[in-house]
């Protein structure tokens, strides 16, 4: 750990740029923002051999260090939050499970005061407007429609730090909730959905631009029967999820996702839950007790997938090595992408000047060497000798 990097030059690195990669590149950093000219008497750390690529932007995330963003109180959000950026994530959204709405509400108003006070970029409401026959992890007995006033309630509380209601759009009220949270600047993601190809269409016609863990949690793409994954995939106006944690998804349905949808429409997330970072053992999430084994949770109770241990440093690193997918195109989808789609991207998401110095170090396999928040180093690197 470290103190604030006032004015450095990080020289010698491939630099990812939205413009593509930089040989022998420079970031430059002025108290916490990126400069686009070196200060006067700057600071210069020789990191030859590494790559620098912008901070990682988290936009699922039920949180990590053995905290849930869901049920915690406000300091165990912070751990949360503080294991996710010692793994490259320096911007994270707080992802909620199906609750009673007064918990919910009173949660939201909790994970409200952090997204005021700079900690989380926002919140995300995962249930309980979902559909029961694919709940996953989700309480059944509190499920409930997308009735658009339970919505508006929920955006209430939040007190305009929501960011994303997943929905089950074919339930009653779900094409009205979709067009209620256009209207407030809210993401409306299509998920834990048993929507047909049609009615997905509806949805994203009405507003919907975002799929939840594609692949997971709706049915499987059919040939007669297409289902949401088809309507998801070919619409321009959808940027859908993946969890890349080798559990939820095989490697040829994120490739397919990638050869279709491309870069700029994927969003890698972790849909982390409080055991990410935390180890093996015996968790919570919202109501429903949790088992991990060798790194996969599960509930106890039915054996469903329940979210994951994953955190951004790993998905970034699995989708180079394992999965091939180059470079820049995994940059887009944990950093750019996810940041346009949260309004952030004026701020996160790239390495261009004016921006918040949000970035992250990985040595030539790709490991996690360094993370830098707002000018501030979590994670200092060792620089070359």
């Amino acid at each position: 750990m470290a103190g604030r990097a006032d004015s450095t030059v990080l020289a010698g690195a491939r630099v990812v740029l939205p413009t593509g990669t930089v040989e022998n590149g420079r970031v430059i950093v002025e108290g916490t923002r990126i400069a686009g000219s070196t200060p006067e008497g700057a600071r210069t750390v020789d990191l030859s051999g590494h790559w620098v690529v912008p901070g990682f932007v988290d936009m699922h995330n039920h949180g990590g260090g053995g905290a849930s963003f869901a049920t915690g109180t406000a300091e165990d959000v912070l751990t949360g939050v503080r294991t996710h950026r010692a793994h490259g994530t320096t911007t994270v959204v707080a992802s909620t499970v199906t609750g009673d709405m007064d918990f919910l509400a009173r949660q939201a108003g909790l994970l409200s005061e952090l997204v005021e006070q700079g900690e989380l970029a926002g919140i995300h409401f995962e249930g309980p407007f979902i559909a029961p026959c694919r709940k996953g992890a989700h309480s059944e007995e509190l499920l409930r429609h997308p009735d658009p006033a339970e919505v508006r309630k929920l955006l209430d509380a939040a007190r305009g730090t929501a960011k994303m209601v997943t929905l089950a759009t074919e339930l009653p009220g779900g094409i009205e909730s979709v067009r209620l949270l256009g209207e407030h600047g809210v993401i409306a993601a299509v998920g834990h959905t048993d929507a047909t190809y049609e009615q997905t269409v509806e949805a994203i016609d009405a507003g919907a631009t975002v799929a939840t863990h594609l692949y997971n949690a709706m049915p499987p793409l059919g040939h007669r029967a297409p289902g949401p994954i088809a309507a998801l995939l070919e619409d321009e106006r959808v940027t859908v999820e993946l969890i890349n944690d080798g559990t939820h998804l095989h490697p040829a349905s994120l490739e397919l996702a990638y050869r279709h949808a491309g870069a700029d429409r994927v969003a890698l997330i972790t849909d982390a839950m409080d055991a990410a970072g935390a180890g093996d053992g015996h968790y919570e999430l919202g109501p429903l007790a949790v088992e991990v084994k060798d790194g996969v949770a599960r509930l106890v109770e039915g054996g469903s997938i329940a979210g994951s241990t994953l955190t951004l440093d790993t998905a970034f690193r699995r989708a180079v090595t394992l999965d091939g997918i180059p470079v820049d195109d995994v940059v887009r989808s944990v950093s750019a992408t996810p940041a346009r789609l949260l309004g952030l991207y004026d701020r996160v998401g790239s390495l261009d000047p004016g921006k918040d110095a949000d970035l992250v170090v990985l040595d030539a396999d790709f490991a996690l060497k360094g993370v830098m928040r707002r000018g501030e180093w979590i994670i200092e690197p060792q620089p070359v000798r």
